[in-house]
């Protein structure tokens, strides 16, 4: 594995956590609740 796909892998891997956390987040304020902190807090990479 290259170091260029190796940064493209990280890249991708961010960008689907920062998608989960985003609909995370916009259920909780859909729910208009205080729990949204301590689920995207809980995120786990890889």
């Amino acid at each position: 594995m290259t170091r260029n796909e190796m940064i493209k892998l990280r890249r991708q891997m961010q960008r689907r956590i920062r998608d989960v956390v985003a609909e995370r987040r916009q259920a909780a304020n859909q729910r208009s609740t205080g729990a949204s902190e301590s689920e995207t807090s809980q995120v786990k990479v890889g």
